[in-house]
Parts: structure tokens; sequence; C-alpha cells
């Protein structure tokens, strides 16, 4: 049974910093993307961060400058170091994995992160 387990986020000033941690079980890490998201109230989930199986990445606008997405396959994690913050950076972190041949979606609990002003 594939689980991914977020951990890391919290209450933080702005200017402040937070490394997000999502811990993966029960699947061939190293094989798969990663995806980072985040969810504000009353919002739309929305991407922020990829970072391939080779260890590419790509950030959305939200992340652009300030987020550092990497992964440890020895430890079958993948983090969300988030510099800067911003009230605005104040939401639900999830990770996502698409895994298979159908790309079946996998997301974890998710992390609350909340950013003072």
């Amino acid at each position: 049974q594939v689980q991914l387990v977020e951990s890391g986020g919290g209450l933080v000033q702005a200017g402040g910093s937070l490394r997000l941690s999502c811990a993966v079980s029960g699947s061939t890490f190293s094989r798969y993307a990663v995806n980072w998201y985040r969810q504000a109230p009353g919002k739309q989930r929305d991407l922020v961060a990829v970072i391939t199986n080779t260890g590419e990445t790509t950030y959305t606008d939200s992340g652009k400058g300030r987020f550092t997405i990497s992964r440890d396959n020895t430890r079958d994690t993948a983090y969300l170091e988030m510099n800067n913050l911003k009230p605005e950076d104040t939401a639900v972190y999830y990770c996502n994995m698409k895994l298979g041949i159908w790309a079946q979606d996998y997301w974890g609990q998710g992390t609350q992160v909340t950013v003072s002003s």
C-alpha cells in the first residue's frame, strides 16, 4: 500500500523559512516524479514544484525563486525548502505522486503552513 506522509509545516513569520518533507512507502520511489501542491482556504489546489525521477525540477510562479524541491532516493523522501515566506504562502501543502501505467494519483494528508505578517 502506497503512503505519502508530509511533515515540517508550522507557523512562521514573514521572511522565515520552512523545510517540508514527504516520506513515501510502498512504491519504487526512485522511478517516479514527485509533485508538491498547495491549497489555500477557499481556493483550488495548485501545483508548486515538480522533481522528476532523474532530478530535473520545475517550478510554477508560486514557487519560483524562493522554493527548492529535492529528493533523496536513499530515504524515499522528497523535500520542499521554502525561503522568504510571505503571508500569501499560507496553505496546506501536499505531496503527490502519479504511479503506474495509469498514473494513479496518490496524496499525502497535507501539512499546514501559516505565515504571519
